[in-house]
């Protein structure tokens, strides 16, 4: 799916991050203090005592309203768990999912949601998310120095 977004922004894609606990809200958070309010952005978390039907059903209506006809990329905490296993079944053309989200994920879905498409973003985010971890000493020298 190749959607992107024309110049007064329609069309662009959604982003959904759901994480346990409040993860989620808390990205969102301190991603908006970085760069100001993000539209067609929500955060979800799973509670530990959610059952999965309504976890099922939230995820459903927040993809139904962030959908502007771009898709919804969805960015969960950790492959394999709760949050990215109930997403996986909204898996289809128009829905990506990409795990390990951090705030720099986030701060590069700002910064190029109008600029391409739902596909191409994912993979960027992606890439911005695994070049965001860093061993400190790798970079700075055992004083933690240039």
């Amino acid at each position: 799916m190749t959607v992107v977004a024309d110049a007064a922004g329609e069309a662009r894609f959604g982003l959904l991050v759901v994480t346990h606990g409040g993860l989620a809200f808390e990205l969102v958070r301190a991603l908006e203090k970085i760069v100001g309010k993000v539209e067609g952005l929500k955060a979800l978390t799973i509670g530990w005592d959610d059952d999965l039907p309504s976890a099922r059903k939230a995820v459903e209506q927040a993809i139904a309203e962030l959908d502007p006809g771009g898709g919804v990329l969805i960015l969960t905490d950790m492959f394999g768990g709760t949050a990215t296993n109930v997403t996986l079944a909204f898996l289809r053309v128009g829905v990506e999912i990409v795990t390990g989200v951090n705030l720099p994920m986030l701060i590069k879905f700002a910064n190029i949601r109008d600029k391409c498409s739902l596909d191409e973003a994912a993979a960027r985010i992606k890439e911005q998310g695994q070049r965001s971890i860093a061993i400190a000493t790798e970079y700075l020298g055992p004083t933690g120095r240039l």
